[in-house]
């Protein structure tokens, strides 16, 4: 674990928090998952008040498909988030949807935590651990080790190598960075026309060192309705 230790933390930078709920769901069997009720309460709301709750986020920023920026907007208007600056609508892909959040942002804000909103049970540990990390290093994200073996196939499905899975890491978010370099890191993937799937391939790109901080298996993606349930057990259980 020596991978996710931080020797020093830095005070006093500000940093937005970018929850992208921009998706399709196509996955997710007619559910819109971004409305979908967790313990009472819309997905979105309880992703949000995750980072409402952590000191160190200083605002918060919802990015949205453009049919969901209305009823988003109902939502947080009487769900008492002092720090939520701004909704916005989303782009043609997650990196131009990331890229409108982070333009949303206040313009002074030192740190991004970008942050699928599709991941409402993230910990405060998790959020603290990756941001103070950031603030130190530059670009720091929370990651879990993988249990399974991994194969690398071709397209006709044979198996070419097989990892060493030891070196294998999977990556969560929030993903922090400095807002100035990953606001310019995206924007180039975006003219270089790369499709990312998520933040930190933007900064390893310009040949920035991501950090990793220590993750939860209970900071799970609600992906499809599995996921869904499983989320609702886990809240459940915190009750």
């Amino acid at each position: 674990m020596s991978l996710f230790s931080g020797k020093k933390k830095e005070k006093n930078k500000t940093c937005a928090a970018v929850l992208v709920a921009a998706g399709s769901a196509r996955r997710m069997e007619g559910i819109d998952k971004v409305m979908a009720d967790l313990g009472g309460e819309p997905m979105i709301l309880r992703t949000a008040r995750a980072f409402e709750e952590n000191p160190l986020i200083t605002e918060i920023v919802i990015v949205t498909r453009e049919d969901l920026l209305e009823p988003v907007r109902k939502l947080t208007d009487h769900a008492e988030l002092t720090k939520l600056t701004a909704i916005v609508a989303g782009g043609k892909t997650r990196t131009e949807s990331v890229l409108n959040g982070l333009n949303a942002a206040g313009k002074r804000t030192q740190l991004a935590a970008i942050h699928d909103a599709a991941r409402p049970l993230v910990s405060q540990q998790v959020i603290t651990d990756a941001v103070n990390r950031a603030a130190i290093t530059g670009a720091a994200a929370p990651a879990v080790p993988v249990k399974d073996t991994i194969k690398q196939a071709d397209k006709n499905a044979v198996v070419i190598t097989t990892p060493d899975r030891e070196e294998l890491f999977a990556v969560q978010t929030p993903q922090v960075f400095d807002m100035d370099f990953i606001r310019a890191a995206l924007f180039q993937a975006v003219q270089d026309g790369w499709k990312l799937t998520d933040d930190c391939s933007a900064a390893e790109r310009l040949g920035m060192k991501v950090h990793l901080t220590a993750g939860s298996e209970e900071n799970l993606k609600v992906t499809t309705p599995l996921d869904l349930r499983l989320a609702e057990l886990i809240w459940k259980e915190r009750q």
